[in-house]
């Protein structure tokens, strides 16, 4: 276990490539992004700012930067595939440092943006509650089958990347947490799954957020290795909803809370988008000064859900042992502080 080390980065270059998906049964197509491991060739662009990805959040917004070398050449496989969801008015690059962390370990990752729910959607319905509660609505709807539907899209060879067809897991955060469980709970072939600070826990805050808990589906015909990430400080879906789902949540294995911080630790450049979003709080939140550095909660994220989904889809034997281990001893050993709860 002393080389088995998920907290680095590892050792593939990590490619990227965007596709439209098309699902015929719903008439519905959404955008892709698509991470992978790259060939030797492609060594250190991924972490170079002359060759890696830049991309706009939104059109005319400031570019940013993701660590994949844009259509870079793929390593052959097959490579367990794992589906990532965007929160509430996200989009599919919202978390590139978790979906980049685990290509880089040998995963094909693959997020969608839930059009109708994504932030240039969001953003032009603001002003119209009723058009917003009709799209969020309609959101629930869509996303569990978004999810499938990209996890067909990667077995079947559409993104270009080779992938297994026995090893699959899910991840996302937010609403997308949300999307992680209630998919997992309808399609069997997601056999791991990494909710990461999810709707769909009561928390006392009424509607909408009780909406999300009262539509999630968590009577699971089988269980399913779910390992809960969450914070402790979350304004927007507050550490009171997150034991309630942990309560009401049998499939759950353990839920670890990361200390000192807030919702939007789980999002690229924490800081800015929690200090962006702090004004809509209505004063329930801190300065991101004030919480731990958003590179202690990529940190928290990438490695103990990449220690997950070796443990659960690969079945390391290192991995497997950590997992087991008290992982709030695992953090402090990083310098970071989380509680830890196993049923």
């Amino acid at each position: 276990m002393a080389d088995y080390d998920p907290f680095a980065r590892g050792s593939n270059p990590v490619g990227v490539r965007t596709i439209d998906v098309h699902d015929a049964d719903r008439d519905r197509t959404v955008p892709v992004e698509a991470w992978y491991p790259a060939t030797e060739v492609h060594a250190g662009q991924d972490s170079d700012a002359e060759t890696m990805d830049s991309y706009e959040v939104m059109p005319g917004a400031p570019a940013v930067t993701q660590k994949a070398v844009r259509d870079a050449r793929g390593r052959e496989g097959p490579h367990p595939a794992v589906v990532f969801s965007h929160g509430f008015s996200g989009h599919r690059r919202q978390s590139t440092h978790l979906c980049t962390h685990l290509a880089s370990h040998g995963y094909v990752v693959a997020a969608p943006d839930h059009v109708g729910n994504t932030l240039s959607d969001v953003m032009a319905s603001i002003a119209d509650p009723e058009r917003l509660q009709e799209a969020t609505a309609k959101s629930i709807e869509d996303r569990p089958n978004d999810a499938s539907r990209v996890l067909d899209a990667l077995r079947s060879g559409e993104l270009g990347v080779e992938v297994d067809s026995y090893r699959a897991g899910i991840t996302g955060h937010s609403f997308g947490g949300w999307t992680t469980l209630q998919t997992t709970g309808r399609d069997e072939r997601f056999t791991s799954a990494l909710p990461l600070a999810p709707a769909g826990g009561f928390s006392g805050k009424g509607p909408p957020a009780d909406t999300f808990a009262e539509r999630l589906e968590l009577a699971w015909e089988r269980s399913v290795p779910t390992l809960m990430l969450v914070a402790d400080e979350d304004s927007v879906l507050p550490l009171a909803g997150m034991h309630d789902l942990f309560e009401r949540a049998p499939s759950v294995d353990q839920m670890v809370v990361l200390v000192n911080a807030d919702h939007f630790h789980f999002c690229d450049n924490a800081e800015a988008v929690h200090d962006m979003m702090a004004p809509m709080m209505g004063g329930q939140t801190k300065k991101s000064s004030e919480f731990i550095p958003g590179s202690d909660a990529y940190t928290f994220t990438t490695g103990l859900g990449l220690a997950h989904f070796d443990a659960t889809l690969r079945q390391l034997d290192d991995a497997v042992v950590l997992m087991r281990r008290n992982l709030a001893d695992v953090m402090a050993e990083r310098g970071i502080k989380v509680e830890a709860t196993r049923r």
